[in-house]
C-alpha cells in the first residue's frame, strides 16, 4: 500500500483530501505546514506528498525544493488556491522547483486521487 504525505495548512482539505485516498486504499499520514511536512517525511518516509503553497513555517515552494535536495526521485505534486494569476505563476514556479505535478485549487473531488493513481502507476515497470 502506498503512503501519501498531505501537507497543508488547510484542515478541512486535508480531512477531505485523506478520505478520498483512504478510501481508495492509500495510507495517509499529514501535516500542517511545511516544517512539520518534512519531519514527517524524514521521520516515516512517503511514496508521494501533496503540498500546498501558502503555509505557515514553510512555504510549499520551500519544501519542494529541499526534498528535491534530499530525495531527488520524491513524487510531489504541489497545490495552490491563491488568485487567478498567482496561482498559475506559483504553480509555474512549483514545477521548476520539481514538483512533479500540479493542481490548482478549488479542485473536482477525485482530481488528487486521479493526479496520485497517474503518479504511482506510472513509476511502476511495465
Amino acid at each position: 500500500m502506498a503512503r501519501i504525505l498531505v501537507i497543508d495548512d488547510d484542515r478541512l482539505l486535508r480531512e477531505a483530501v485523506r478520505a478520498l485516498l483512504e478510501s481508495a486504499r492509500y495510507d495517509v499520514i499529514e501535516a500542517a505546514d511545511g516544517d512539520a511536512g518534512l519531519r514527517l517525511y524524514r521521520e516515516q518516509g512517503a511514496d508521494l506528498v501533496l503540498v500546498d503553497i501558502f503555509m505557515p513555517e514553510r512555504d510549499g515552494l520551500e519544501v519542494i525544493r529541499t526534498l528535491r535536495a534530499e530525495a531527488p526521485q520524491a513524487l510531489i505534486i504541489a497545490m495552490s488556491g491563491g488568485g487567478r494569476l498567482v496561482k498559475v505563476d506559483l504553480l509555474q514556479a512549483a514545477a521548476r522547483f520539481g514538483a512533479s505535478r500540479t493542481l490548482a485549487k478549488p479542485f473536482e473531488p477525485r482530481t488528487p486521487l486521479s493526479a496520485v493513481h497517474g503518479l504511482l502507476h506510472q513509476r511502476e515497470p511495465t
